[in-house]
């Protein structure tokens, strides 16, 4: 942070009590003062008279100077480089501010939301009032917008292989919480996870119109909208898309089944503003349902067996293990201890391919991360 800005002019000779003692024979040229200034504003300047001003200096400066951190933003910055920066902050798309350091994902979204409703930022001060943009993150902010990585690009999610649609990664890596549905024959059953893995909510609700005769869009459409209801709020919520092949015809009532009710949660569970051209990210992915059967090794072949035993492990896991891949409160554990048994006519696939699902979104994304 400190940095040394002007030298002594020359200097033959050095004594133990400082750098500015006059030799005791000789004369030399008169020594130029030098100091060190501070190159977060390049203001703050302080003299060296000796080793001990400078190790008495250096403790007191090795914190930002005060004036970067409690003084108004708009004195740390000269008027061009305030016009700069208000230039683009007001005048920038979304994408556009995406490409500054700290303003990829919710942050550029913020900015261009306040000055929307608030009119164009007047001076930097008036920064520090967007949401997820205090003092220290706006100072980063600024001086990215000044001096630009040119090696700086948009990162795009690794995840391509089994989400769509595909969605750039520090939106799902500022993500709080998803709900995992899965559907199945006549229920919806989902799972409610926060990133700290921990399930919130889990459970499953019965579709009587579900494949019961004709597939009549009115009916479909009362009970997805029961379920839509019941659901709990998220940064995203997660579909299960299943890989049932087109070649086989005798499976057609039951692919169009899913695509039915699939597209229905897509309908009702995304909001209207998120339209491609607003630069808003869709929070209704799919995940592909091999992809979390060879995340937890239960493929055979081009097949997937039941996650049961698997849920049974995690739920052990929990209250065993000091760090667990997954938590539950003590309602849920008590609620579904006896459920994914073996020989069980509860029908409890589903909840447990809702929540294999959360925990492989949550595991893979760390993965790709790392």
């Amino acid at each position: 942070m400190w940095v040394a800005r002007r030298f002594l002019s020359s200097v033959s000779q050095r004594s133990q009590s400082g750098l500015f003692c006059h030799p005791k024979h000789g004369s030399l040229p008169e020594l130029e003062l030098r100091y060190l200034q501070c190159t977060c504003c390049w203001r703050s300047r302080v003299p060296i008279a000796g080793f001990e001003t400078l190790n008495t200096t250096l403790s007191t400066a090795s914190e930002p100077c005060k004036e970067d951190i409690n003084g108004p933003l708009d004195a740390c910055y000269t008027s061009e480089q305030r016009d700069t920066i208000l230039q683009r902050l007001n005048n920038d798309s979304m994408s556009d501010l995406a490409s500054v350091k700290l303003l990829r994902g919710r942050k550029s979204l913020n900015i261009v939301e306040y000055r929307t409703k608030n009119g164009p930022f007047k001076n930097l001060e008036s920064v520090v009032n967007v949401p997820l943009l205090k003092h220290k993150s706006a100072v980063i902010v600024f001086n990215s917008i000044l001096n630009p990585v040119k090696k700086e690009r948009k990162v795009k999610i690794q995840l391509a292989k089994f989400i769509r649609p595909e969605v750039d990664r520090s939106w799902l890596e500022e993500t709080n919480s998803i709900v995992s549905l899965v559907c199945g024959t006549n229920k919806i059953a989902w799972a409610h996870v926060d990133r700290g893995m921990t399930t919130l909510d889990w459970r499953q609700q019965e579709c009587p119109n579900f494949l019961n005769g004709t597939y009549m869009a009115s009916a479909y459409l009362n009970d997805v909208s029961a379920v839509v209801s019941l659901l709990p709020s998220a940064d995203f919520y997660i579909i299960e898309k299943s890989a049932i092949s087109v070649q086989n015809t005798s499976l057609f009532p039951i692919m169009a089944h899913m695509r039915a009710v699939e597209a229905m949660l897509f309908a009702l569970l995304e909001p209207k503003y998120s339209a491609p051209e607003s630069n808003i990210p869709p929070r209704v992915l799919n995940m592909m349902r091999t992809a979390v059967g060879r995340h937890f090794g239960l493929m055979v072949g081009e097949s997937r067996t039941s996650g049961a035993q698997t849920v049974r492990l995690l739920m052990t896991e929990s209250v065993t293990q000091k760090l667990p891949r997954i938590n539950f409160p003590e309602e849920l554990l008590v609620k579904y201890r006896n459920y994914f048994q073996m020989g069980s006519r509860r029908g409890g696939e589903e909840l447990c391919d809702a929540l294999l699902q959360a925990v492989c979104f949550y595991e893979l994304l760390s993965e790709s991360s790392s």
